[in-house]
């Protein structure tokens, strides 16, 4: 793994504010005040001070974009011994692709991970398939998964322990299709807010072209229909102490699959869960303080339910090229 950087250590008051913040960044600083018992002026300190020391590095939007028809292909790339050059020519070849939601490194299992946004199979196959002419020959492996629904869970390790189980109180989901039309306006709007989730609505309105209560009136409209989940916070953990870990895992005893899926989600610790096909039968991330935290985690589970779990697998040290949140518009 990566070696940490300088730390910092959040007292109780700032951990209650970005707990606050990634709950719902869209929070004005009075009300979040009102919520850790600080004023105004002391919450919107703390937060310019946790973003200049990075601890926060942005305010994103968890968008549905299953609800436009969209799916997400991921493939799980190996590659044979490279150079540095032609490994980021790789990655540029990928991030240059309209429809890619991810370009990720990892070390340990995992050479790539590029995850695409797929609403037609065929477009998606003629790039996958020239991808392939041009560099399939250094693929030593590919892996590919499908991610079928997820959810999203708050940040409790903020607030709570390894001896603590929660039940959050606010889940993201996402996955369960079900097609929503909107128009060139809402995509130009989702696109914007997708990583700068803080963005005025005053904003908005100058770089769309409409007027703020317009603008009002469409977030509204988005959240209802569940295309726009949360608006929540990106963290640099590491600074915090803490590393962010991938888990794939293949079931045994796939009966046992929501009992598993219920007991991962009381730990503080779980950030993300996903059902896929493909590599592995689910997937989870959690933020903890280094392997031996993660396994702890995951053996205890294993003991509570022997027969349930074949096996599994994880990764960090992930460093990400590109992510989006919805494809680029066409031209």
């Amino acid at each position: 793994m990566q070696k940490r950087g300088i730390m910092v250590d959040l007292d109780i008051k700032d951990r209650k504010i970005l707990y606050q913040l990634d709950l719902n960044c869209r929070q004005s600083n009075k009300q979040i005040g009102r919520k850790v018992a600080l004023s105004r002026q002391v919450v919107e300190y703390r937060i310019k001070k946790m973003e200049e020391e990075k601890v926060i590095n942005n305010y994103y939007t968890v968008i549905d974009a299953y609800k436009l028809g969209l799916m997400l292909y991921r493939y799980y790339i190996n590659l044979q011994t490279v150079s540095k050059k032609k490994k980021q020519e790789i990655i540029d070849h990928f991030i240059n692709y309209k429809k890619i939601s991810t370009i990720s490194t990892a070390k340990g299992l995992y050479d790539l991970i590029v995850v695409f946004w797929v609403d037609d199979i065929s477009d998606f196959y003629e790039f996958w398939k020239k991808s392939l002419e041009k560099y399939g020959s250094i693929f030593s492996d590919r892996f590919f998964s499908l991610y079928i629904h997820g959810r999203g869970y708050p940040l409790n390790f903020l607030l709570f322990n390894d001896t603590d189980t929660v039940k959050p109180i606010k889940v993201d989901s996402f996955g369960i299709i079900k097609n929503i039309t909107i128009d060139e306006i809402d995509y130009k709007l989702l696109n914007q807010i997708s990583l700068n989730a803080r963005i005025t609505s005053v904003d908005l309105s100058n770089i769309l072209g409409c007027s703020s209560q317009n603008v009002v009136y469409r977030m509204d409209k988005l959240e209802k229909n569940g295309l726009i989940q949360s608006y929540r916070t990106a963290i640099d953990f590491s600074i915090l102490g803490y590393y962010l870990f991938k888990v794939n895992i293949i079931l045994k005893d796939y009966s046992k699959r929501m009992q598993i899926i219920k007991q991962f989600e009381q730990s503080p610790f779980v950030n993300y869960f996903s059902a896929s096909f493909g590599l592995c039968d689910l997937e989870f991330e959690f933020i903890v303080r280094d392997a031996d935290h993660l396994i702890d985690i995951i053996d205890k589970i294993s003991d509570k339910y022997p027969d349930a779990i074949r096996n599994y697998d994880y990764y960090s040290d992930i460093k990400n090229y590109k992510e989006t949140f919805l494809p680029e518009l066409n031209d």
